[in-house]
């Protein structure tokens, strides 16, 4: 089953992986790799930017768009709009 794309399909880029662990396979090496793995399956969606030191409520962080295989250490990437 195809989804339907919306305005976040299109904002996907190799931009968003700045500040990701993985964006050193996105040409950032001297390994010759082009691409980073994930990005071809990754698609945009709403996540809270939450570090793993925070207690909740975590109401106060905005819900930013972001590739689904974005990560960083010492944070938690959480969609749930509760």
């Amino acid at each position: 089953m195809e989804k339907k794309p919306t305005d976040l399909d299109f904002m996907k880029s190799k931009e968003k992986c700045h500040g990701c662990e993985d964006d050193f396979y996105n040409g950032n090496n001297d390994l010759g790799v082009k691409e980073c793995w994930n990005f071809k399956s990754a698609f945009m969606k709403r996540t809270r930017k939450i570090p793993v030191s925070m207690r909740p409520p975590w109401t106060s962080i905005p819900l930013v768009p972001r590739l689904s295989c974005f990560r960083q250490t010492g944070f938690v990437f959480w969609e749930n709009e509760r």
